[in-house]
């Protein structure tokens, strides 16, 4: 069944398998914990009612704002690494779904800064609670050890896969997407 391999894709590595039980049980829990992640991701969504790059680019800005930065167009052009055209687009719809509103530049009257309103603020917080809330309740459900030893692990390997997309982009070979 089609649907058969795409739920189990992730639970293959294409390199060969850690070499004793704990590494292999570590290597699947790795691999579990992305497929969950995604499941989470399309959940998230779903509950937002709004494409990808939409959402994407509201979580951006509502980040923006509760980190006090007034934030461009052109930021988020930078943000999700996309065309002027695109970014435009996904502003403009933003806007008309009551989402974002555009403040004038104090200075420069041609230069202005998205805000995302209350609902979008609350639409984001809504698509993201459950899931975070889940995460931070477990991690509060381990011992000091765990927790520490668990961030460790997770610390180096991220540490590994930065140094990776790095040396990619280094050769110009780009970096791989998940």
């Amino acid at each position: 069944m089609p649907q058969n391999v795409v739920r189990h894709e992730g639970e293959h590595l294409y390199a060969t398998q850690p070499s004793t039980p704990e590494g292999r049980r570590l290597s699947e829990a790795i691999l579990a914990l992305r497929r969950a992640e995604r499941v989470q991701a399309e959940r998230a969504l779903r509950a937002s009612g709004l494409s990808n790059l939409d959402l994407t680019a509201l979580r951006y800005l509502v980040q923006g704002y509760r980190d006090g930065r007034d934030l461009s167009p052109k930021d988020v052009i930078v943000m999700l690494d996309t065309s002027s055209a695109t970014v435009t687009n996904v502003i403009e719809r933003l806007v008309q779904r009551g989402f974002v509103t555009r403040v004038q530049h104090p200075t420069d009257r041609r230069a202005h800064y998205l805000v995302p309103t209350e609902a979008a603020i609350r639409r984001v917080d809504d698509s993201y609670a459950a899931h975070h809330s889940t995460v931070v309740t477990t991690i509060e459900g381990l011992s000091p050890e765990d927790a520490e030893t668990a961030a460790t692990v997770i610390t180096r390997i991220a540490e590994a896969l930065d140094r990776l997309a790095h040396q990619a982009v280094g050769t110009g070979q780009g970096e791989a997407s998940p």
